[in-house]
């Protein structure tokens, strides 16, 4: 029965969505009027309301909804969706001071003398608006207006000048700030929480294991991962569009003609309408964007940048043609200069600032945040008092926002509908048991999501698809795939629902302001040729998945937080640099070790000696130990060709008997819950049927497979103890080296510090014992701080806690700083030795090593190793055998 009203609910969603009702109530008036039809039901046939759901009653399912949108949207954590908001308001007011008007009309006179260059012109304004505005029916509307008519006066076909406005407009859904991306980076981040659970269990299942490695983690996502991720993608489309109108103009000219201009296009007042045209939203999108690749401003930030700088842009829109239009943006634009140089030369932490330079530096700047704030307060009342352009965009930003928030909770409401009558679990079966393994689940998923573009919104294939099947695919570690991936796969899925027949909003949107002329059939076969480039663009996309990755991951190594070395997510990228590096260096590396080799190290302690020697020999092993690695990889690579096929064939048998015994335990919970003997027999009945299902499923199971995993497994812990070999021998290594040089090289801090102890000795008798006490802790503290000194620093500590007793013991405390003496004096004896004759060796070694053998102990990565390593990091790698 949960399966009927699965289906219940499905159909009443499409009815009410399908008869015009609004989406904010059609998606939880389905949710209600389902749990309390399934509640009744139950109630009047079984007795018990809660009988037709997975657990629980319809009062549960009906709180969890509300009770789920408020636990994940009001935690202080989750801030993410506070850039909704703050991006309609910049695209509203652009929108509204008529900056896509200029951008069109001077555009169009650039690239019109090109054949087909109104419509390149059409899809470079769409490509900018949707860097700066993102949203959809503003775009297509203005360019509806003002390029249609241009088009078609100038000979467009009916089609491609319809398809070109329609295909361009929808490119805010995809090139960030885009509300898609960051809706959809919300829900992925929740979803990749609960793959995780799902691909750890999956782990546990398949090995015994309790812990899963950290590198087999799955790579969650956040609205600023989704908008680097974009980028590309974006801009691919908008060269796809653009490539096939200008190949459309050359082979058909009667369907995209030049347009010449009639003035000069090298006249300086073109060259600076041209220039005042692109120059600020191109400023707009470098500060939104800039930002958050530079990683100095997170998402809701940068959308209060964007808001900023589109109420400026409209301050001196709204004025143009007046000899003031310019200045409160001139004095905000002088006012963050200064206030940037300033902030560059001068202590502005008044905690901190001790010079009175620095307290002048701090009066300038106060001076430029208060130009700044009159510049931006300049600008808003501009926008407030010329035709109310403030007032109408921030209604306008209410309305749009609340439209998104009410989606959210009433989806919120459907998704636990789907859940309490076991929809995730029906939808999971399903794809699971597809022949194929992730690419036919994702596939499936694809064409699912591009079948409801005819009928539903993107908000609505957001948060009610993507919640129910992300969790699924990321947990998959077959593709092993990022959220970032899937998001903007999904996104670029999700852009076509605005173009498809017959719902197809763009559509609608320059239906309502084209001339009659216009049939509405052209612009259904206007779109047609877009929709197969989005697709290109999507398997373009979808077999490059660094085009996605890339960005995202630079960022994320190039960071203030980025990674040390040893993350466990970077080690296999790291391998294969430093092998690479290894079979290309050898002779280099040998060099330099043999170099070190021989130093005379008869100056060091027969102990230090006996380390460094070994730390050499274990360096000169590195290649041996890279080959061990090799080979194990070469054999685990010629096992998976026979044991790949087994493997994957068991797995599949396992899942289904997995979820036959998972629906046996649901089965039994039924059981003890009901005393109706007609029920219980047809739950037993099926019971005994899922049991002889389970047992023909285990029979399919080859005799040798337990054999069979055990020497696959055996060949995987051979090539992880030699990767473990390595990297230890190699970190030992190149760690104590470091350290011995690091001994040197404090010398003359040591030196120091047995100079200051000789004074306090002298001074033992007659000081204050509370004076010497706190120049032995000062000592103390300095000691510290020098490697390899613990027979000193235990020395100099038994000292102070003698001064530290309330009757102090001066001549046990002059006794023990003697011998504190005696050691550093010990110390200095060799170190320095060693610095005048061993040092230069060592130092030219670890500045070799360094970025091989030391990598892993490093703090982070330098930008050269970034720019090597990203591209790997940015693809997906098969996890299949791991699990």
């Amino acid at each position: 029965m949960e399966l009927v009203f699965l289906a219940i609910l499905f159909l009443l969603m499409m009815y009410a969505l399908g008869s015009g009702y609004p989406v904010a109530f059609a998606l939880p008036g389905s949710a209600i009027v389902t749990i309390v039809l399934a509640g009744l039901t139950g109630l009047v046939i079984e007795g018990d309301s809660s009988a037709y759901f997975i657990q629980d009653g319809p009062i549960e399912w009906l709180t969890a909804g509300v009770t789920n949108f408020r636990g994940i949207y009001w935690e202080v954590e989750r801030d993410t969706l506070i850039a909704i908001p703050l991006f309609i308001f910049m695209g509203i007011m652009l929108q509204r001071s008529k900056i896509a008007e200029d951008l069109l009309v001077t555009m169009a006179q650039l690239f019109g003398p090109i054949p087909g260059g109104l419509g390149i012109s059409v899809v470079f304004v769409g490509g900018l608006l949707a860097a700066t505005t993102g949203i959809v029916g503003a775009t297509v509307v203005a360019m509806g207006l003002i390029s249609l008519p241009a088009m078609l006066r100038n000979n467009y076909s009916q089609s491609l000048a319809t398809g070109t406005i329609c295909a361009s407009g929808t490119l805010g859904q995809i090139i960030p700030p885009s509300i898609v991306l960051i809706i959809l980076a919300d829900q992925l981040a929740s979803a990749a929480d609960q793959a995780a659970t799902m691909r750890k269990d999956l782990y546990k299942q398949a090995t015994g294991q309790f812990s899963m490695p950290s590198e087999f983690n799955i790579i969650s996502t956040s609205a600023g991962d989704m908008f680097l991720g974009a980028f590309l993608p974006g801009i691919i489309l908008v060269a796809l569009y653009m490539a096939y109108i200008l190949i459309a103009a050359l082979i058909r000219p009667k369907i995209a003609p030049a347009v010449p201009y009639d003035g000069k296009l090298l006249e300086k007042s073109f060259l600076l309408k041209v220039t005042l045209a692109l120059f600020p939203p191109l400023l707009l999108i470098f500060l939104v964007l800039g930002s958050i690749i530079a990683g100095i401003a997170t998402v809701n930030q940068a959308g209060a940048i964007g808001a900023i700088g589109a109420m400026l842009m409209a301050g001196y829109k709204l004025h143009e043609g007046t000899r003031k239009a310019f200045y409160p943006a001139i004095l905000t634009i002088a006012s963050l200069l200064l206030i940037w140089l300033i902030s560059a030369n001068f202590n502005l932490n008044i905690k901190t600032i001790s010079e009175s330079a620095d307290w002048f530096g701090l009066a300038i700047v106060t001076v430029a945040v208060t130009g700044l704030l009159t510049g931006i307060a300049w600008s808003g009342w501009r926008a407030y008092t010329i035709e109310e352009t403030l007032t109408e965009v921030m209604k306008e930003t209410a309305k749009t926002t609340s439209l998104v928030f009410i989606i959210l909770l009433g989806a919120a409401m459907l998704t636990s509908a789907f859940r309490g009558f076991g929809g995730e679990e029906v939808v999971k079966h399903f794809l699971s048991s597809l022949p194929g393994g992730f690419w036919a689940q994702f596939i499936v998923v694809m064409l699912v999501i591009f079948l409801l573009g005819f009928f539903l919104d993107f908000i609505e294939i957001a948060v009610v698809v993507v919640p129910i099947v992300a969790p699924i695919l990321l947990a998959d570690p077959s593709a092993n795939i990022t959220a970032v991936w899937l998001g903007v796969m999904i996104g670029l899925n999700i852009q076509t629902s605005f173009l498809t027949p017959p719902f197809g909003f763009a559509l609608f949107y320059l239906r309502g302001v084209a001339s009659k002329a216009v049939k509405t059939i052209e612009m259904y076969k206007g779109v047609i040729p877009f929709i197969a480039l989005q697709i290109v663009g999507l398997s373009i996309v979808g077999f490059n998945p660094g085009l996605v990755n890339y960005l995202p991951t630079k960022t994320f190594l190039t960071s203030e937080t980025a990674p040390p070395p040893k993350n466990p997510r970077l080690q296999l990228c790291l391998e294969d640099y430093l092998f690479d590096f290894y079979a290309n260096n050898e002779i280099a590396y040998n060099a330099e070790l043999d170099r070190l080799k021989g130093a005379d190290l008869s100056v060091l302690p027969p102990a230090k000696q006996q380390a460094l020697a070994l730390n050499i020999q274990t360096a000169g092993m590195v290649f041996d130990l890279v080959a061990d690695i090799k080979n194990a990889k070469l054999v685990m690579a010629d096992a998976a060709i026979s044991y790949a096929p087994v493997h994957t064939e068991v797995r599949a048998i396992e899942r289904g008997i997995r979820q036959g015994e998972a629906e046996i335990k649901q089965l039994q919970r039924e059981l003890r819950a009901t005393d109706r003997v007609s029920k219980r027999n047809k739950i037993q009945s099926r019971i005994a049927a899922l049991k002889n299902d389970i047992a023909s499923q285990r029979k399919l199971i080859p005799s040798s497979w337990q054999n069979t995993n055990r020497d696959f497994k055996k060949l995987t812990a051979q090539l992880n103890a030699s990767r473990v070999k390595l990297r230890r021998q190699s970190d030992q290594a190149y760690a104590d080296i470091r350290l011995l040089m690091t001994s040197l090289e404090t010398e003359a801090e040591l030196t120091a510090i047995g100079e200051t102890l000789r004074q306090i000795r002298a001074d033992m008798a007659a000081a204050p014992p509370a004076d010497l006490l706190r120049r032995v802790k000062t000592s103390y503290a300095d000691l510290g701080k020098i490697p390899d000194v613990s027979d000193a620093v235990k020395a100099l500590s038994d000292a102070r806690s003698v001064l530290n007793d309330p009757s102090p013991n001066r001549q046990e405390a002059t006794v023990m700083l003697d011998a504190t003496l005696a050691i550093i004096d010990r110390e200095l004896a060799w170190r320095s030795a060693a610095k005048t004759t061993l040092y230069t060796e060592l130092l030219a070694f670890e500045s070799f090593a360094r970025s091989n053998l030391g990598l892993r102990e490093q703090d982070r990565l330098t930008p050269e190793q970034v720019d090597i390593i990203t591209p790997c990091l940015a693809q997906h790698r098969n996890l299949t055998l791991q699990f």
